[in-house]
């Protein structure tokens, strides 16, 4: 979707969310400045949640389990965690056509293309943001989902972004509302869950992979210096 090469860097350790999400919003400036270069940040967070502009006051269960921000991006209560891959996507929707429906499509294809080389078959679901396993071993139209999508746009540059679960405790979860999801039908899930045992350097080398073929190129650069 770009003819320039995206920046790509991965954090070792927990990065702090405060910290985090002070650096995505003076980057996001910087690009839509023409200051800087588009990036990929791939982080893990040490367990928190976050609450979304959406976010009901209702859905956060145990707000005492962990610590509680709120946050600026769309959507509602989501937890972040050890063994979660984030990905926090900095991308130029002004040099990538302006297209909100479009870029939250790419988001969602470029997990499914991850999923997709650990033979996981997910998709979309029409109404409920993000990426969804079909779990019929639980029950007859019930599905899980295994990754979330949340983004912010100012200046027409993206912010926030994607986090995968891979081997987090899904026992975290149960402090919230996920996404504001009570139907029982709808859980949640991850890799180690689904029998897929990987680690965060290969999830990073399939989303890659994947980013690669729905967004263009990327050229990997060291983690930010927070």
């Amino acid at each position: 979707m770009s003819a320039n090469c995206t920046e790509w860097a991965v954090s070792e350790g927990f990065v702090p969310y405060p910290e985090a999400v002070a650096f995505m919003e003076a980057r996001a400036a910087a690009i839509a400045a023409g200051e800087a270069e588009e990036l990929v940040w791939m982080l893990e967070h040490p367990a928190l949640y976050t609450g979304g502009t959406s976010a009901k006051v209702s859905d956060l269960k145990d707000p005492e389990r962990f610590p509680v921000f709120k946050t600026g991006r769309g959507g509602e209560y989501t937890y972040h965690g050890p063994g979660q891959r984030v990905g926090y996507v900095m991308l130029d929707l002004t040099k990538r056509g302006r297209d909100t429906r479009k870029f939250v499509h790419g988001l969602e294809d470029w997990i499914i293309g991850a999923l997709a080389s650990f033979g996981v078959e997910a998709d979309r679901r029409c109404g409920r943001v993000g990426v969804w396993v079909n779990r019929p071993d639980k029950g007859e139209d019930y599905e899980d989902k295994i990754a979330a999508i949340g983004v912010r746009l100012r200046r027409w540059v993206s912010f926030h972004g994607i986090a995968l679960n891979v081997s987090p405790d899904l026992s975290h979860f149960e402090g919230i509302t996920p996404c504001g999801i009570s139907d029982p039908r709808y859980g949640v899930t991850s890799l180690a869950d689904l029998g897929i045992e990987k680690s965060l350097a290969k999830t990073d080398e399939a989303f890659l992979t994947s980013f690669e073929t729905v967004f263009g190129p990327v050229r990997k650069i060291a983690a930010p210096d927070l």
